[in-house]
């Protein structure tokens, strides 16, 4: 078909509709169901570690492993290949390659078990680098789709269709597994993996089906192949010499090490160290707390979006990682459903605004001469992703050494005292 006009309103639906067809993957595979699954196999063996080769792994030890690894692959090959789309055009051929890589892995984790573990291991990690990777050409479409007056408000929706399709998903799950004898709940998680798949495969074709393709006669050469890579190197040239951004960011890849990975592994920390009584009993509390983590964020970005605008970015950033240390601390100490309910609204609280804040706090601070802004988010998105490697790398190998998450807490809150003391080092009249 002809390609719409950018700001054309079929054209931004159809974008912000792929968010309702790839969000059912953090919702059901990143936080809930598959955490609950994976909890349940070790239980039904009766086992709490797994050896891999020579070497011997604890449970809790082993996703935050896979997830490392993940992140470290996207981190690599996400500037390498966007240099490349940028070039030919075929932002779309890589956007269609990552979501079908990912929902295929999704319905394969069907298969998942401890006697495979390997493989099954191996096809968490592409659904993993699948989402991921899809996200970054989904995100470059939207200057490509919306004029910069409506691209804040079609993101916005991109969002709300993100969280209603996962949530009403969830729930879907949530009954398969709730309504049959307890011996069967497996089962029904599995079929909850085929669903995320379908789901994500099945929704997407409207999105591409309007999504223009810019698709040119170039050939592809050396240069380009790398040409991602040295974008990065250029910014961080200009970054150097910024004394406000280049202290911002040291700050925010510390703190950010420990965000990203509580995000990750709250689901797993629950299912593993609070006394639910009951399998049935843990299943529905591990979703509700993950949807009131969910809903409590939106509130929490609310919230932190007016104190802002009375006493500045810095200022209410200092505030929040303090605020990360209290929770963390009072984490370590969770036992009953009642202690992780409120862990998980104050983490919801907080995990709103400092993820809306530190982007908008790193927008302010990029030269307002900077050509190139693009790069600049390219930049942050790469230091994001390697933080989750060394986060997620440092908590599991805590967990796996001493065998329990609680004491990886710890070196969570050392992330966040040492992200507090360099944030105070940013000029505050700056933002």
């Amino acid at each position: 078909m002809k390609n719409l006009e950018k700001g054309s309103p079929k054209l931004m639906q159809a974008w912000a509709f792929y968010d309702w067809a790839n969000s059912v993957y953090t919702l059901v595979i990143a936080s809930t169901i598959f955490p609950i699954y994976y909890g349940a196999l070790f239980r039904q063996k009766g086992i709490e570690e797994i050896q891999l080769g020579q070497f011997s792994f604890h449970s809790e030890a082993i996703i935050p492993y896979v997830t490392a690894i993940g992140f470290l692959i996207i981190a690599v090959i996400s500037p390498l290949l966007s240099g490349i789309a940028d070039y030919l055009g075929n932002k779309k051929f890589f956007l269609q390659f990552f979501c079908y890589l990912g929902s295929i892995s999704c319905m394969s984790l069907y298969f998942f078990s401890l006697e495979n573990i390997v493989v099954s291991l191996l096809i968490y990690l592409l659904a993993l680098i699948g989402f991921w990777g899809s996200l970054v050409f989904y995100n470059s479409y939207l200057p490509d789709i919306a004029p910069k007056e409506e691209q804040d408000r079609i993101s916005a929706k991109g969002f709300s269709l993100g969280y209603i399709g996962s949530v009403i998903l969830l729930l879907i799950c949530l009954a398969m597994v709730l309504l049959v004898d307890e011996s069967k709940a497996i089962q029904m998680m599995r079929y909850s993996f085929v669903l995320v798949g379908i789901w994500w495969i099945g929704f997407s074709q409207y999105t591409y089906y309007y999504l223009p393709n810019h698709r040119n006669n170039k050939k592809l050469h050396v240069d380009i192949i790398f040409n991602g890579f040295k974008e990065l190197n250029k910014v961080w040239q200009q970054i150097k010499h910024i004394i406000a951004l280049r202290r911002y960011l040291g700050a925010f890849f510390v703190y950010s090490m420990a965000v990203q990975t509580i995000m990750i592994i709250a689901s797993y920390f629950g299912e593993k160290e609070v006394n639910w009584g009951s399998d049935s009993k843990r299943t529905i509390g591990l979703i509700v707390s993950i949807l009131v983590i969910q809903l409590v964020a939106v509130f929490g970005a609310w919230i932190t979006s007016k104190l802002v605008s009375k006493y500045g970015n810095i200022k209410i950033l200092i505030v929040l990682n303090f605020l990360w240390i209290c929770i963390c601390t009072y984490a370590y100490f969770v036992i009953t459903p009642n202690d992780f309910y409120i862990a998980a609204f104050c983490v919801g609280l907080v995990m709103g605004g400092i993820q809306s804040l530190s982007r908008s706090t790193y927008s302010k601070l990029i030269p307002t001469d900077a050509k190139d802004t693009t790069s600049f988010f390219s930049f942050y998105d790469v230091a994001e992703k390697i933080g989750i490697v060394i986060g997620m790398l440092t908590y599991g190998y805590i967990a796996d050494i001493t065998g329990r998450i609680q004491n990886a807490i710890l070196v969570l809150i050392l992330f966040f005292i040492v992200g507090l003391l360099l944030l105070f080092r940013v000029p505050k009249n700056k933002i």
